[in-house]
């Protein structure tokens, strides 16, 4: 199976006192194809989040099915996940961040490689307080990368940032994602963004999140950098449904 499949029916949180139970999430299916970079938007509480942490493995708590794509050897999928906040460890340095986790996984990709590309080779020694917001999103990305994930998801990875530096990252992201054969999901509730990202987006409703449009984002590296196409894209979506 070269695809992640997901069919999920419902989810359900509990409710709190007297509340009732709260469903986050019904009728989400979709399949996304190996190495394919897919975007998940949709208004604040619809549930992207949740949706993420349930193909995460972290909530095992629903209705409905997901098969992870196989790897090379039909091993269980490895999955990177970036939360929205970097989760970095304060008192290992950068270079001791990313080796840790290689060191627990069977990955061969060159930590100074990943240390060269997020432009944090001189800072490999330093700790995370050491570091900008934006630099500590810098190592987040290489630690995902670390593990040669077969599905790496992100939630809002660049929220708080001024738009320069999310730029920049968005850069970045690209052009590590260009060199490895790994499936993205990326959650974000800024349309342009996705645009700009995704081959892919899935728009989900309010509250509970269902998929209202799926739809192809046929567009050039050149082209997703002009605001004049980025902007036309957002108001063909912004009026589908």
């Amino acid at each position: 199976m070269n695809s992640l499949q997901v069919n999920l029916c419902k989810k359900t949180f509990p409710g709190v006192s007297q509340a009732p139970p709260h469903q986050a999430l019904a009728s989400i299916k979709f399949s996304i194809k190996r190495g394919q970079f897919a975007c998940i938007t949709g208004p604040s509480g619809c549930g992207k989040t949740t949706l993420l942490n349930i193909l995460a493995g972290l909530d095992h708590d629903y209705d409905g099915e997901i098969h992870l794509p196989l790897t090379s050897e039909h091993q269980k999928a490895v999955i990177g996940y970036v939360f929205q906040a970097p989760r970095l460890l304060p008192w290992r340095t950068v270079g001791q961040n990313l080796t840790l986790i290689k060191d627990r996984s069977a990955s061969t990709v060159d930590v100074s490689e990943l240390l060269s590309l997020t432009g944090l080779t001189d800072f490999c020694h330093a700790y995370p307080d050491r570091l900008s917001t934006g630099m500590q999103r810098r190592l987040a990305l290489a630690r995902a990368f670390v593990v040669e994930p077969d599905l790496l998801l992100l939630d809002e990875p660049f929220t708080s940032l001024d738009e320069p530096t999310a730029a920049r990252l968005r850069l970045l992201l690209l052009e590590i994602w260009r060199r490895h054969s790994t499936t993205v999901i990326f959650v974000t509730h800024d349309l342009r963004e996705a645009i700009q990202l995704g081959q892919r987006i899935i728009r989900l409703t309010g509250a509970p999140g269902k998929v209202d449009l799926d739809i192809p984002i046929l567009l050039s590296p050149t082209e997703r950098s002009d605001t004049q196409v980025v902007e036309a894209w957002r108001t063909r979506i912004l009026q589908a449904g």
